[in-house]
């Protein structure tokens, strides 16, 4: 790894984190003239494209000069008053557990970025379109870049309204209803999450989450650290989504465009679950040590609950929509990660972190695929696309189908890809989860956690043969195959699902020694 010294890495994180929001002001100018291309559409979507491509290649620079001998220790770090008053400081940095997050969020961008670019949205102006995917990017990479719990608060609400938008004004039908239950809930949830944010700062007093880390919940009472769960839990349950706090995710995903599904299931459902690892975990252990069985139950018949909607979704004449099928998939695959973290070992909380990031780039593809299959047959749903619409993709588009089998056997966990290692060490973990913990209600979550896998595989087997398999229907119109934009889209979500699969290394050499630090109560 090449050697850059802190003061180029701090200049790194902090250009990866507030240049989306330049690009994103920019979009909204005139195109200077030159660089208008055929369309000022055209310039602005270009513009989408190379911002995002910049902070992509930032966050691969701050990758490669991360110091990965030491992956518990936070690099980069920027630490400036902001309000003395209320002790808020502009607390950036990175380690093991945030540096992978940041470079999917600036992947999935740049990704759907340029997606869009050979795909332009209908609907309102592209000038917004780009300004609000560019808000969006500020808003996730400072969630996993800020260390003070009121920044967090801030980064975690700005992503709400660019989503909003995305889905209310270039989303499907019912978008404006969609939009609206999604707004609804995850405001709700993060006023509560802002009291229990407020209650652990102002007793501890600091807001600092690296000095929350170390001082591992000693300076707050049981009482305190169980108020404190139950308030900024609820926030980031919303997000996770866990269920039965989840029904606002299905219609989100089923009305909002190919962009917001992927960046909604990849990057946003993220945030909840880092919010458990990041603050809830080091800073009130005895808080989340009491409500662990609970999480863990909920987690558990969320799995349980996701396969069997899907399994509905999926049978013959069930009038299901493969957008939902995949968001309710989201529902059980975000249980092994709560899973995880109610183990409180480090085998279930670097479960739970690699089973994030593979269900990021899993279910991106996902979505990206049934995009494409909207844009060829004009629907989503199971039971057209399993009859004239699309049936036989092995026979009509042998690459879109083989790509569709591929993502549907990494999402059921199939080994040697990436979606094998985050629940198999989830379900690890439960088998022998951390001292005080119920141990036979543990192995009853990890008996339905085994149920689930095979659920999983069951409907997911049952998509790749409603869809990809069969005769070619007589007179079916002809149906395009993989194109350029679309294979260098998808690419790169591919090899790295093959690549986390077969060496997991990548990931648990970057977490797990900062997940031991967490769990240590910040001491190395």
């Amino acid at each position: 790894m090449p050697d850059i010294s802190e003061p180029v890495l701090q200049l790194l994180l902090a250009a990866t984190v507030a240049g989306p929001l330049v690009g994103a002001v920019a979009a909204l100018l005139p195109a200077p003239p030159g660089l208008k291309g055929k369309s000022p559409d055209q310039a602005v979507l270009r513009h989408g494209v190379l911002v995002t491509g910049v902070i992509l290649l930032l966050t691969l620079a701050l990758a490669a000069g991360f110091d990965h001998s030491r992956p518990s220790v936070m690099q980069a770090s920027t630490d400036i008053s902001w309000i003395p008053a209320l002790d808020i400081r502009l607390h950036l940095g990175v380690d093991g557990i945030s540096l992978p997050l940041l470079v999917l969020t600036a992947l999935l961008t740049f990704l759907c970025a340029l997606y869009s670019y050979f795909r332009p949205p209908t609907g309102a102006s592209p000038k917004a379109f780009v300004a609000l995917l560019l808000l969006l990017e500020t808003g996730t990479l400072a969630t996993f870049a800020v260390l003070d719990l009121i920044l967090f608060f801030l980064a975690f609400e700005t992503v709400l309204i660019p989503m909003y938008f995305l889905i209310a004004r270039w989303g499907g039908a019912a978008r404006e209803q969609a939009a609206g239950k999604f707004i609804v809930y995850t405001l709700l949830g993060s006023v509560i999450m802002l009291l229990g944010l407020l209650l652990i700062g102002l007793k501890a007093g600091t807001f600092d989450m690296v000095a929350l880390a170390t001082d591992g919940g000693s300076s707050l009472s049981v009482t305190v650290q169980l108020v404190a769960v139950i308030a900024v839990g609820l926030g980031l349950a919303v997000k996770s989504p866990m269920w039965p706090l989840h029904s606002w995710l299905p219609d989100a995903h089923t009305a909002a465009p190919t962009v917001g599904s992927v960046l909604l299931a990849g990057v946003l459902l993220k945030m909840g679950t880092y919010g458990f690892v990041r603050i809830l975990l080091p800073a009130t252990p005895d808080g989340l040590h009491a409500f662990a069985p609970y999480l863990g139950a909920f987690a558990a018949v969320g799995i349980v609950y996701g396969s069997l909607v899907c399994l509905s979704l999926v049978r013959e004449g069930g009038k299901g929509d493969l957008k939902r099928l995949i968001a309710y998939s989201s529902v059980g695959h975000m249980g092994f990660v709560l899973l995880g973290i109610a183990t409180m070992t480090p085998t279930g909380v670097n479960g739970a972190l690699f089973a994030n990031v593979a269900h990021g780039l899993i279910t991106g593809l996902l979505f990206f695929l049934v995009g494409a299959l909207k844009d060829r047959t004009g629907s989503t749903g199971i039971d057209a696309l399993a009859g004239v619409a699309g049936a036989a993709l092995y026979g009509r588009a042998p690459r879109l189908g083989a790509l569709l089998a591929f993502a549907a056997v990494a999402s059921l966990g199939l080994p040697g890809l990436a979606g094998f290692w985050g629940e198999m060490l989830a379900m690890f973990g439960a088998f022998q989860p951390a001292a005080g913990l119920s141990r036979p209600a543990f192995l009853v979550y990890l008996g339905l956690a085994g149920l689930g896998t095979l659920l999983t595989a069951a409907y997911l087997l049952l998509v790749v043969r409603r869809i990809c398999m069969g005769a070619v229907p007589e007179g079916a119109p002809p149906l395009a195959d993989v194109r350029g934009h679309e294979a260098a889209t998808w690419t790169p979500l591919v090899a790295l699902t093959v690549l986390a699969g077969v060496w997991p290394a990548v990931l648990l050499g970057l977490t797990d020694p900062a997940v031991q630090k967490l769990l240590a109560g910040g001491a190395s």
